[in-house]
């Protein structure tokens, strides 16, 4: 997943803790939960498509509860199907795909899975230890980790620019997950991912207009998402495809990693987080 994708979902993240100022323009505020309204308090229309900037306090209520929701969960399994489009020289697109397959038991355990047509990478946390397996050259890495997923996320990112497969589903709605203004949002109406019954919302950020398809009733998970990078004149877009299992089935081995035979250690370099490009 490419740095320009991870932004942008961080960026979905904030809005669970968004609320409006005057003008009707909701703004990311870690220190607060509540709901987001507009300056005349009523709800978008479908006149919303047209042009008209409209904050829609239900929409941004709805990620709100999304987020809490994701918080709650103490034990899931989410299976994401994702693309991406890349923007050749030329201004052409290209599209790649990939699957992410994560198991999390908080707060400390984690499994994650990463395949796509150029590598296939094997996330292994315990609560102690954290290890990174690339199979197709046969290398494995291991270090040290923090007590809890959150605190590895950081670390990870941090020190040696490594991110964990759908790390933003850990940060929607918290104070981790920075973003700026939401200019617009909207409920478009109920709609089905892959035979689930879900709402359709559609947002607008600084560079980006993305949409949430969040599963109706009480268990508020997403189900799909779609981000435009809008600063790109090819609009290129990222997508994915949420298959959720609430109740899975493991054991604390499933979190350890157990080296072939064959398998080369080796080290991970650290990185100068002051010097990434964004």
């Amino acid at each position: 997943m490419s740095k320009r994708v991870i932004v942008a979902l961080l960026l979905v993240g904030a809005a669970a803790c968004n609320k409006s100022d005057e003008s009707g323009t909701a703004h990311a505020n870690p220190s607060q939960s509540g709901t987001a309204s507009t300056s005349t308090g009523a709800a978008a229309t479908s006149a919303s498509y047209g042009g008209t900037q409209t904050v829609d306090k239900d929409a941004v209520a709805a990620l709100d509860k999304m987020g809490a929701y994701l918080r709650s969960l103490k034990a899931f399994q989410v299976k994401a199907t994702t693309s991406r489009d890349e923007v050749l020289d030329n201004g052409q697109k290209v599209q790649f795909a990939s699957t992410q397959d994560v198991l999390v038991q908080r707060p400390n355990k984690f499994r994650g899975e990463l395949s796509s047509d150029e590598k296939h990478r094997m996330f292994f946390y315990d609560g102690k230890t954290f290890t990174l397996y690339a199979d197709r050259p046969g290398y494995y890495a291991s270090v040290p980790a923090p007590s809890t997923l959150g605190e590895l996320s950081d670390r990870l990112e941090t020190k040696y620019d490594i991110e964990l497969p759908l790390s933003d589903l850990f940060l929607w709605g918290t104070d981790k997950a920075h973003g700026g203004a939401i200019t617009s949002a909207v409920d478009v109406g109920p709609s089905e991912v892959e035979g689930t019954s879900v709402e359709q919302y559609a947002f607008r950020q600084n560079g980006m207009d993305w949409q949430v398809w969040i599963q109706q009733g009480e268990y508020a998970l997403p189900r799909k998402l779609v981000i435009t990078t809008t600063t790109d004149d090819s609009r290129p877009d990222y997508s994915a495809v949420f298959d959720w299992n609430l109740a899975p089935s493991f054991n604390d081995a499933a979190f350890t990693f157990d080296p072939p035979s064959d398998a080369k250690r080796i080290v991970l370099k650290e990185t100068d987080s002051t010097s990434r490009s964004n």
